[in-house]
């Protein structure tokens, strides 16, 4: 249900300033690119600005000295350095291509190295490097001011840049042995830290089936640092299949507001089914056949190990710090005639009467996808599927309204290829999903790309007055996972006022998403980043309010 990571540029959301170098008539032109991205805590080199010089001339030439600042950055000495790279054919950044090695960061900083243009068109990429610990709060702004050229000078001014947000590159690829980690959760227990759990894919980058864990990263400081990984959920080699037939993934993670207790669920493939939905006898470790749950008959009927993928639940009682084994739910709650079911990623909820709600998906008897919601009435000693919500629909959010009823934001399926008609797929229940009501908004009001999405309910006082807002994070976009915005609803899911849009991330990336309370006067996104696998940033409550 997910797609592999590809990184395109995406030129209709970058901030450019063309004009004219005053100083060499029309010899010379330059070009400025400043995305919107995040700066990482963590990353060896975030770009940050791009330039392009083009020449309409034929003639080369050679850049003789490059002047930047950093004025307009909360603190320099944020930076621990600066450097310039070349570009790839896509126009993002090539780190392999080091143009101008490193300089020590300064409110100006000058290099003098001479590079020779023979082409019409060149571009460059300027990246910093920052501090191991940065303030969530600060914002890097770097500016290009003088070009010097064997042509002469490009005094080079613009107006209106914005700087860019600092966040941190919580898991990038290769990270602790793992070739990408993706599908986000991520909640605050009741002792205020954040706990970021990820599908470790070890092997590939690709979906079950295949060697992956459900990990995580704790942080006690509001998300400034994150601790070494821990392993949530790995079914190891059980059954005598290697670890690469027993993948754990898309976890979604529920802290009970009552108990303190937290919960991770998560789904188990053991094995394989063949094209006919029969269980493959004889894997071993050089076996290279591969299916999906959501693939084909890749999950059956039935409840055994060697039917249907298996829905399982570990559970913390020390914020986080160790986890039990897994309980298999699969037979208590999954329909025999059901062909998958299965957590929804991200993160469940605590109702205000203390029910515990996960969002969960599935494939009905014909094998048609369905979201629902599986909850828990006695702090999740045992659970209830309810029915489906809709057909043709998957990964889900479910928050609780003002009024106590449940509101699950869907991934629709009908929403692929479809710019006419598209919207997130909306339903609503006040019976625990005993029986739904499509929402007014339904497919109307938050555009996909057929693509999970996070939504949150927050909770802050105002002048006062408690109040609540729903935030909402996807793709902004009919057909490409990029342009990540936080979009918020002051009226329970009804409007999303398009002035309290925040875009954070407008490249191409994987998409998926998770939000949380950091407290009441901050919220935490934890994302697959076009800058790294996954990238955790903080919005303080005063910039969307604004």
């Amino acid at each position: 249900m997910k797609v592999r990571r590809e990184i395109l540029i995406i030129f209709s959301m970058i901030l450019l300033l063309v004009l004219p170098a005053t100083s060499l008539g029309k010899e010379i032109k330059w070009v400025l690119e400043r995305p919107v991205i995040p700066v990482l805590v963590k990353k060896p080199a975030s770009p940050v600005l791009k330039v392009t010089l083009i020449r309409a001339d034929n003639q080369p030439y050679a850049i003789q000295q490059i002047d930047l600042d950093l004025l307009g950055s909360t603190d320099v000495a944020d930076v621990v350095s600066v450097a310039i790279y070349g570009t790839q054919e896509n126009g993002l950044i090539d780190t392999s291509r080091l143009l101008y090695k490193s300089l020590p960061a300064a409110r100006k900083i000058s290099f003098t190295d001479k590079v020779q243009v023979n082409q019409d068109s060149l571009s460059f990429w300027v990246a910093v490097t920052l501090k191991d610990t940065v303030s969530l709060d600060h914002r890097i702004q770097l500016n290009c001011n003088r070009i010097k050229t064997t042509k002469g000078n490009l005094k080079i001014s613009e107006k209106g840049s914005k700087p860019l947000r600092v966040g941190v590159a919580v898991r990038q690829k290769g990270q602790d042995g793992c070739v990408s980690s993706r599908i986000p959760g991520l909640a605050t227990s009741n002792q205020g830290t954040l706990l970021a759990i990820f599908d470790a894919r070890y092997d590939y980058s690709r979906d079950l089936q295949g060697n992956i864990d459900i990990a995580l990263h704790r942080s006690t400081d509001k998300g400034l640092t994150w601790q070494p990984v821990q392993t949530v959920l790995d079914m190891g080699e059980w059954g005598s299949l290697p670890q690469k037939y027993n993948g754990v993934s898309d976890a979604c993670i529920l802290v009970d507001k009552n108990t303190g207790d937290i919960y991770v669920a998560g789904l188990w493939m053991h094995g394989l089914l063949d094209k006919d939905g029969k269980w493959i006898e004889g894997l071993d470790e050089s076996s290279t056949v591969w299916t999906h749950q959501w693939k084909g008959k890749g999950s059956q009927p039935g409840t055994g190990l060697k039917e249907t993928c298996q829905f399982m639940i570990a559970k913390s009682t020390d914020d986080g710090l160790s986890w039990s084994f897994p309980d298999n739910i699969t037979a208590k709650t999954k329909h025999p005639e059901w062909w998958l079911f299965a957590p929804a990623p991200g993160q469940g909820i605590t109702l205000k009467d203390g029910t515990l709600v996960f969002p969960t998906q599935g494939r009905d008897e014909k094998g048609l996808p369905f979201s629902n919601i599986t909850y828990s009435k006695d702090h999740g000693k045992t659970w209830v599927t309810s029915n489906s919500a809709y057909q043709d629909v998957t990964e889900c959010s479910v928050v609780q309204l003002n009024d106590g009823a449940l509101m699950l934001n869907m991934r629709d399926n009908r929403n692929r290829g479809h710019k006419e008609v598209n919207g997130r797929r909306i339903c609503t229940t006040t019976d625990l999903g005993a029986s739904w009501k499509e929402h007014p908004t339904s497919r109307k009001a938050l555009v996909e790309p057929t693509c999970m999405a996070s939504l949150h309910r927050h909770e802050y006082i105002e002048e006062g007055k408690k109040k609540s807002m729903l935030l909402f994070v996807n793709p902004n976009d009919y057909g490409k996972r990029d342009k990540l915005t936080l979009k918020v609803s002051f009226d329970d899911g009804m409007t999303w006022p398009k002035e309290h849009w925040i875009l954070f991330d407008q490249y191409r990336s994987a998409g998926y998403s998770c939000i949380t309370s950091i407290d009441e006067n901050s919220i935490g996104i934890l994302y697959e980043s076009s800058q790294s696998d996954l990238a955790f940033i903080k919005i303080d409550l005063t910039e969307i309010l604004k």
